[in-house]
């Protein structure tokens, strides 16, 4: 237990031989530091499974997400124990403001292999719809390619057709005329087969031979755009036969499904920013632990520490002040101001 105890201590970042003075202070930081390590093996997880979404690799997403599990705890680490409570709110928030900023946008980042994880099976069924959508487009294109010469070819019979429906009118009213000439119901209304007879007769004659003619030629060429046609079928149906469906599965199809559902789905529109925000509270974690905790024992004697060393730095440098300005005094001037220079570089290195 004790082990484990120094353990999270070394995660909160703390000086453990100053904490070990301060044993009521033990249990809180022991808390902060297993929140820093908890909050880098929820983001190793995390990180883990969006990877493997990408490459189906479980060794590759293992190796990644336990880089990226310790990137997020040695940032979270650095940030808690940088952190010095001193009263001041608005400098503690000023200074764990880059790091919340950091943890939103890993949040938004981390949150989406889990929600397509959650909703999986919502996903599956909309991936299929997708996949059938692509397919029908797919289809759809090859039939457009084929459309405008099938367009033109059944354009061009009916207009064949139509011609000889007009010459089988126009000969079909010549046959009447002629008719009615012959049994006196029309034309010069006399019941004979006279001259006139004839002429009119011979009229429907040549029509019904022009219709013959003119249905001969345009039935072959109604039967040559049919075959036509007929062929670019038998094109576009081996075309869609051999057409892959495509299989939608890859991270990107993913979330645009899952786009698809929190759109036309209020109660996965909810659970998605729930899921957001809660990786957001786990991310933020580490920092708001550290700012919402009072000032303890640890903090005073922390600064304590960090003054007796700013007091020991201050009290050396007056140290070397004095004992060069002692030999300045001795030297030379030319020799003084070299050696007062190379005095200020130093104290500028301190």
């Amino acid at each position: 237990m004790e082990k484990l105890k120094n353990f999270f201590w070394l995660c909160a970042g703390v000086h453990i031989p100053l904490l070990k003075k301060c044993e009521v202070e033990s249990s809180k930081y022991a808390g902060i530091g297993a929140t820093v390590f908890f909050t880098g093996v929820f983001a190793a997880l995390a990180g883990s499974y969006a990877l493997y979404t990408v490459f189906d690799n479980g060794w590759i997403a293992a190796a990644f997400g336990l880089v990226w599990g310790l990137m997020i705890f040695n940032l979270d680490r650095y940030i808690v124990s940088s952190m010095r409570k001193e009263g001041n709110t608005t400098r503690e928030l000023r200074t764990a403001l880059p790091r919340i900023i950091l943890a939103i946008i890993i949040s938004l980042v981390i949150a989406k292999p889990l929600e397509m994880k959650i909703f999986e099976k919502e996903i599956q069924g909309e991936l299929v719809i997708m996949e059938q959508q692509t397919h029908t487009t797919q289809e759809n294109e090859i039939r457009l390619r084929y459309q405008g010469d099938q367009l033109k070819l059944r354009d061009e019979i009916a207009g064949l057709k139509n011609e000889i429906s007009e010459k089988t009118i126009k000969r079909d009213e010549l046959d009447r005329i002629a008719q009615a000439e012959a049994d006196g119901t029309g034309g010069s209304m006399r019941r004979n087969a006279g001259p006139i007879y004839k002429l009119k007769k011979a009229d429907a004659d040549k029509a019904n031979t022009e219709l013959s003619e003119l249905s001969k030629a345009n039935n072959a060429r109604i039967q040559n755009n049919l075959m036509a046609i007929s062929r670019q079928d038998s094109s576009v149906a081996s075309e869609i036969r051999t057409l892959a469906k495509q299989k939608l599965d890859g991270p990107a199809s993913r979330m645009e499904a899952l786009s698809r559902l929190t759109s036309n789905s209020d109660a996965i529109w909810w659970a998605n920013w729930f899921i957001v925000l809660l990786f957001i509270a786990v991310e933020t974690a580490p920092v708001f632990v550290k700012m919402i905790s009072s000032r303890g024992p640890y903090d005073h004697m922390l600064k304590i520490e960090e003054h007796s060393f700013e007091g020991m730095r201050t009290e050396k440098i007056a140290q070397i002040n004095a004992e060069i300005k002692k030999r300045t005094q001795e030297l030379p001037a030319t020799e003084a101001t070299f050696v007062q220079e190379r005095l200020d570089v130093r104290l500028g290195e301190l």
